[in-house]
């Protein structure tokens, strides 16, 4: 009995000594333990994603990777591995587990090691937010306490939710949603049970036990979370055996992106971190919505980097990009070849491959992510040898004139479709690619040159696609954005609209003519030419634009005066510095981005208005709540004041407006935000901007009676191909073809494309004829035509596919008379020496032309058939 009562009394002892030990660490810490209650509101760090107008995601930026989710969005199925694994006893410990410490503390005593963790779920969760992993006994009891305080204040269910999204689980990935995009490329619901038993298994090392790094180690894990589900009952051993016969893939798995606009991203991205800051930006969740459409993004990437390839490939081969082994050397098997080219780089739609075997007009080539596959003789014919841009070697015979076994190369598929579609990455994914209609390939190249396309909404300024450059990765400079180019005879529709406004007519005699005019300064003759060199004496001023004269241009820029047109240009938006004072101004010396072509064509196409370009329509919170929203410029409908602007400074960017942070008079937060309207200002008239696209629209149809010999084509007659009367546009194409332009306009849609080097030492140059490939080919001198307006037809073809054929709308006091095609003179005559033309009330002609006219009117001087002081801009909405 004296033994017993002095065991009971040490008992005690040390019972009343651990509590007061326990009390009295808890008072020494507690200055030093975290608030818990601010897990009550807790924002889990979230990356930034970036969504098209339509919702589609476009990029996601972030160091963190993050989807947090519901509990009950979770799979029981990972919700009852976690728990097997990681705390059997979640949901009967108050914070720590005196049984799991006990056992912990004597696998210790009897190994020598930690092999079992005495942390619980709560436990950890305490350390994600509020300690370091530093291992020592004061962080221990830390942990505890904290522990302890977080189970008195959330329920089992919060506090497993934000375990599961907070916790770290390699490669970035934190929480479980985006562990399962990381590692499967997929949804969290949408997982196998064996995928979800690795996730479960991650916390216990998340660098070293996850597929990537290791699929050994992970497949172990996986098998360990697996047999602690099989042993507390939560899955049978029928299910226990399929998900442990499940193979595992190493491969990482970014966002799902739906469209493919990088270069719209980047200035999404930029502009967050401008106005949020970084840390807000990155961390915050928030999702920006920009003005891009999904649809028209897709058609602008097919048609600006197919129409680039294009040019690329009738310039010739440049040969294998690297030889991987040399004829006489041992080829590589299969799992080198994997091996090799997993660390070779994709461009879009181009993958990597290896030449593995050359027969005849055939070649056996082994792609990234496709395994073996073969080229046909189509797909490589058009390879003859590059010279230089301006030669090209003779076309080839056979696969070996080509290319030779041991080759690294570049491929595409020629389907459209599958150039949006991202290579597979997993077995599945490959498997599911072989069981869909077989790939044609095509031997291609990196592009030496380079291509920008955007379209925009000329009523509203909203960027619906914009292409920067080939690809993203392969290099960020946004040509679209940042490159200011010569735009060639693109700037004509400027200077002509300035005639224009000047007092001249469709119908005015222009003298094309040469021009030699002495240069005192430079000591030398300037003779600009047209291109081609042919001449027609006096050409009605509709001719000169729709046929891209050049001398004309240059009688017409002298007729408004040098810094009249140069004043003329700021109207929409271009910038002086920008525009040369010379007469080559005329020829497009000046130098644009792609976007402020855009910008300024949208002036014609929306009857005579500055409208801003704009890229982010609105920022949300993951919440949904608007943080940010665009004020853009729009065009008045009715009581407007129609005073013409010509100093547009003020509108040089666009004055977004956020939503200001107010309060009510019971103190809680409301917003407000300052809806007013800006209207965008009118800058040329609407009858000027009909007219002007009235000159644009015969670049397209051109004019006269083909049938009688008197019709004509424009410069930009290719569009034809779309079979609608409701476009038009201007080619533009540089000195020595530095570079090719196409710029027009569609119903409610403006796009410009540009093809060039990022050298300026370079030409676009010329091709000959392929004698392997057939009568469609361009050949000839590069130029905007053949060089950038296919991708603008291509792209148009999508914008429109949709959209009826639009009647012309005819702004009031435009009148229309017939007049003669050769004097531009009233005639009464009704037959192919005749046509009707626009004219604004007051400039018609008023002479006719006499029965024996003769030509002499072959002079250096502009002839003019008068104008009008009459500057009203509204429209009266009549058709024809």
């Amino acid at each position: 009995m004296k033994f017993i009562k002095i065991t009971l009394v040490l008992a005690l002892a040390c019972i009343v000594l651990g509590l007061g030990t326990i009390f009295g660490f808890y008072y020494y810490l507690k200055p030093q333990l975290p608030d818990v209650a601010t897990l009550k509101n807790v924002e889990l760090q979230t990356p930034m994603q970036v969504y098209t107008h339509d919702g589609k995601l476009l990029a996601q930026f972030g160091e963190k990777r993050r989807i947090p989710l519901k509990l009950d969005e979770m799979p029981q199925e990972l919700i009852d591995a976690v728990i097997a694994t990681e705390d059997s006893r979640f949901y009967e410990h108050f914070g720590f587990d005196p049984i799991g410490i006990t056992r912990a503390a004597v696998a210790v005593i009897s190994t020598g090691s930690a092999s079992q963790g005495a942390s619980t779920i709560t436990q950890q969760l305490a350390r994600n937010f509020f300690l370091s992993n530093e291992k020592k006994i004061m962080r221990k009891i830390k942990e505890i306490f904290i522990a302890v305080h977080i189970e008195q204040l959330l329920t089992k269910q919060e506090i497993l939710e934000l375990y599961l999204n907070k916790i770290y689980l390699g490669h970035r990935s934190y929480g479980v949603g985006a562990a399962a995009q990381v590692y499967f490329g997929k949804e969290l619901k949408d997982l196998s049970l064996g995928e979800l038993a690795v996730i479960a298994g991650l916390p216990k090392a998340p660098s070293t036990m996850n597929p990537i790094y290791s699929i050994d180690r992970a497949t172990t894990r996986r098998n360990v979370v697996l047999g602690r589900m099989l042993t507390e009952k939560k899955i049978t051993q029928v299910e226990f055996d399929e998900a442990r016969a499940e193979d595992l893939t190493g491969e990482a798995h970014g966002a799902e992106i739906q469209v493919r606009a990088p270069y719209v991203a980047e200035i999404a991205r930029a502009w967050m971190v401008k106005k949020f800051g970084e840390e807000e930006a990155y961390t915050s969740g928030m999702r920006i919505y920009t003005t891009v459409d999904s649809k028209l993004q897709n058609a602008a990437n097919i048609a600006a980097v197919n129409n680039l390839i294009s040019y690329d490939e009738r310039h010739g081969y440049r040969g294998e990009e690297k030889v991987v082994w040399e004829p006489s050397a041992t080829a590589m098997d299969q799992d080198e070849l994997q091996k090799y080219l997993r660390s070779q780089p994709s461009y879009g739609a181009m993958r990597p491959a290896v030449v593995t075997k050359v027969e005849g007009k055939t070649a056996q080539v082994y792609v990234k992510s496709y395994g073996y596959q073969t080229i046909e003789w189509d797909g490589m014919s058009w390879a003859r040898r590059f010279k230089t841009d301006e030669r090209q070697g003779p076309a080839p015979k056979r696969t070996s004139d080509i290319i030779e076994v041991g080759q690294q190369i570049w491929v595409r598929p020629t389907d459209i479709a599958r150039t949006l579609t991202p290579a597979p990455t997993t077995e599945a994914e490959e498997e599911a690619v072989e069981e869909q209609q077989p790939i044609v390939w095509r031997l291609s190249q990196i592009p030496n040159a380079n291509t920008a396309m955007v379209s925009i909404e000329p009523t509203s300024g909203r960027v619906t696609s914009l292409v920067g450059g080939f690809n993203f990765v392969h290099n960020k400079f946004n040509r679209a954005t940042q490159s200011l180019r010569q735009v060639g005879s693109s700037i004509k529709p400027f200077i002509y609209s300035a005639a224009i406004d000047d007092g001249m007519t469709l119908a005015t005699l222009i003298n094309d003519a040469p021009i030699n005019q002495w240069d005192e300064s430079a000591g030398t003759a300037w003779r600009p030419k047209n291109s081609p060199p042919t001449y027609l004496g006096p050409t009605r001023l509709r001719i000169g634009l729709a046929q891209s004269k050049n001398v004309m241009a240059v009688r017409v820029l002298r007729s408004v005066g040098l810094d009249d047109t140069r004043d003329y240009l700021t109207r929409f938006g271009f910038a002086k510095k920008n525009t040369p004072r010379s007469e080559t101004i005329a020829l497009g010396a000046g130098s644009l981005t792609p976007v402020q072509m855009a910008q300024g064509y949208s002036v014609f196409a929306n009857g005579g208005y500055y409208v801003e370009p704009f890229y982010i329509e609105r920022v949300e919170n993951p919440y949904g709540e608007v943080r940010f929203e665009a004020n853009p410029t729009v065009i008045c409908k009715k009581n407007c004041n129609n005073e013409l602007v010509t100093d547009v400074s003020e509108y040089a960017e666009n004055k977004d407006i956020e939503l200001t942070e107010l309060t009510n008079e019971e103190g809680e937060k409301v917003e407000s935000v300052d809806d007013t309207p800006r209207y965008a200002p009118r800058v040329i008239t609407s009858q000027t901007a009909f007219l002007v696209r009235e000159m644009m629209y015969s670049n397209v149809w051109g004019g006269g009676n083909w049938s009688k010999g008197t019709g004509w084509n424009g410069t930009g007659f290719r569009a034809q191909a779309l079979k609608r009367r409701d476009i038009g546009g201007k080619t533009g194409t540089t000195n020595s073809s530095k570079d090719a332009w196409y710029s027009g306009y569609g119903p409610n849609v403006v796009a410009v494309t540009w093809v060039g080097f990022d050298s300026h030492d370079r030409n676009l140059g010329r091709t000959e004829k392929n004698s392997n490939l057939g009568k469609s080919q361009i050949s000839g001198g590069e130029a905007g035509a053949r060089t950038a307006q296919p991708a603008w037809v291509d792209f148009m073809k999508v914008a429109l596919e949709d959209t009826p054929v639009q009647r012309k709308r005819v702004p009031r006091k435009i009148i229309q008379a017939r007049i003669d095609r050769s004097s531009g003179l009233l005639t009464q005559k009704a037959d192919e020496t005749s046509r009707f033309e626009y004219f604004l009330q007051g400039t018609a002609p008023t002479e006719y032309e006499p029965d024996n006219s003769s030509n002499s009117l072959y002079g250096d001087d502009i002839f003019s058939s008068g104008a009008s002081d009459d500057e009203d801009s509204e429209e009266s909405g009549s058709l024809f």
